[in-house]
């Protein structure tokens, strides 16, 4: 069945005729080898540090007891199947017999628990998944005893975080080597800022493995991500832009993919400083001019935001009031009624104790969208008064800022239904405990609304409750939605076998092979 929130899913493009030069003639690969272009992610393979897990999961490395398929429809994995009770505080998974780790170990019942209970030991994001009391075996059954009903935990359990690995060896060297896991390959080299490295894992589960290595190789500029494509050092490129179409389309040596976007760019206002003030955070939303950036700076490759899913999910986007759209005359009148005058002169408003106000944009570099909306934003709030300060670092040290709350605005980027519905993406940056809830976000509505989801599993309420939710954060003025990007995947016709999932956990996979 496919999921009936997603409203639009992939397409692929091979346009008619372009008009650019001659591509060079592509470097001879060696025989069962592929080069993949990504960009920087991860400065660790521990799967239980922040996001990372995404890394080893996209690298082919790590699999977990679920997954999502290409139309967003969770199906077995490592589980081979799964129930639970009514009240959805009990679910029982079958593990699949006759798996191997990639070092050749038999993953049993014991060793996926251990796995899990890893994870729970490790990581402080666990609690926004579920809220676990005990796990036991029975036979080939793990069964999973939560203290908080839970009606999406076989979504849960397919987020990269939970990912099984041998608990039988020694992780101490994990952040460099890797993990060991059961996918279809396994790390062979690491370099953070340069390169991944894997090789063909000799005991895959799931069926024969093409490629003998493939190389994952960091390229963070977008343009010579593009030109590395079109030279042939690599064979796929993720994250090309609008803009690269042009230097592919028409050209039937290459395939082009595309993704309306199940991602939402957004900036975390932190209300532990000067954004606590819900007046401020009007007027500097109310300064915004999403469309411009979205349908202009962007060329029309992202859809202007206001929610915290994006339309192309079916949780009542086109419903939701926005009474803080672009108004720039209406942000400065909200501003002078709460007391931010420019007393000095110097363009920038005081704040009401006047006190100079400076608000800290802090940013990452490996998008480059992200740069695209927070220069834009900074040049709309100056109009209006508001003087912003844009600091650019690298996505771990961000992730530092985040989690030390060091920042007025921060940036962030995320895929809006990594458990199936945007249910734990909404707990995990909206409810008043999360630990990712550094910007002080507190509307006991929202935790109330929140607690009642998880428990409903009737597919109707729950979008009644998501569109509620949504309603709240747009009303408290809590976050900045920038815009919600469409996806490009972009390949030469050597490789063959590359797909795109709405979910995307999924880069390198056991289908992609070099064509005959």
């Amino acid at each position: 069945m496919k999921n009936r929130f997603l409203k639009k899913a992939l397409g692929m493009v091979l346009a008619g005729a372009m008009t650019m030069a001659l591509i060079p003639a592509m470097p001879a690969a060696a025989a069962g080898e592929i080069t993949i272009g990504v960009t920087s992610f991860a400065d660790t393979l521990e799967p239980t540090t922040q996001y990372f897990s995404w890394v080893v999961s996209r690298y082919a490395i790590g699999e977990c007891l679920t997954k999502f398929d290409q139309n967003g429809e969770i199906v077995p994995c490592l589980a081979e199947s799964w129930e639970n009770s009514e009240d959805g505080l009990t679910w029982t998974f079958t593990i699949r017999e006759g798996v191997k780790f990639s070092n050749g170990d038999d993953m049993t019942p014991e060793l996926v628990m251990a796995s899990i209970q890893r994870v729970c030991d490790k990581s402080d994001r666990v609690p926004e998944f579920f809220d676990l009391e005990s796990m036991e075996i029975d036979g080939q059954k793990l069964i999973f005893h939560l203290n908080r009903a839970n009606a999406n935990m076989a979504g849960s359990l397919a987020d990269p975080l939970f990912l099984i690995v041998d608990t039988n060896v020694d992780d101490s060297n994990w952040e460099m080597e890797g993990p060991i896991c059961t996918g279809p390959y396994a790390v062979e080299s690491f370099s953070p800022t340069d390169s991944c490295v894997v090789v063909k894992n000799e005991y895959y589960w799931d069926g024969e493995v093409p490629l003998d290595r493939v190389t994952l190789k960091c390229v963070d500029d977008q343009t010579t991500r593009s030109m590395a494509l079109q030279t042939g050092e690599i064979d796929i490129a993720y994250n090309l832009k609008t803009e690269n179409l042009i230097e592919f389309e028409g050209n039937p040596n290459y395939e082009i993919q595309e993704l309306q976007s199940l991602r939402s760019t957004y900036a975390f206002m932190n209300q532990n400083g000067a954004l606590g003030d819900l007046a401020l955070r009007q007027a500097l939303l109310r300064g915004l001019d999403k469309q411009t950036y979205c349908d202009v700076l962007l060329e029309g490759g992202a859809t202007a935001g206001k929610a915290p899913v994006p339309p192309t999910l079916d949780f009542g986007f086109d419903e939701l009031n926005d009474e803080n759209a672009y108004d720039p005359e209406g942000a400065k009148a909200i501003l002078a009624e709460a007391g931010y005058v420019d007393n000095d002169g110097d363009g920038f408003v005081e704040t009401p104790d006047g006190d100079a106000l400076t608000l800290n944009f802090v940013i990452y570099t490996s998008r480059a969208e992200l740069g695209v909306y927070a220069q834009a934003a900074q040049s709309n709030l100056k109009d209006i008064g508001i003087n912003v300060n844009l600091e650019t670092v690298s996505y771990e040290t961000l992730l530092d800022k985040r989690d030390s709350g060091q920042y007025d605005l921060l940036i962030w980027n995320v895929l809006v239904a990594n458990t199936g519905d945007p249910e734990n993406y909404l707990r995990e940056n909206w409810y008043s405990t999360s630990a990712n809830n550094t910007a002080g976000y507190n509307n006991p509505e929202v935790d109330a609304l929140l607690d009642e989801l998880a428990a409903t599993f009737d597919e109707d309420a729950r979008r009644d409750l998501i569109i509620q939710i949504q309603q709240h954060i747009m009303d408290d003025a809590a976050t900045v939605f920038f815009g919600y990007e469409t996806t490009y995947l972009f390949n030469n016709t050597r490789v063959t076998g590359v797909n795109m999932y709405p979910m995307d956990y999924y880069w390198l996979t056991k289908d992609i092979k070099l064509a005959e």
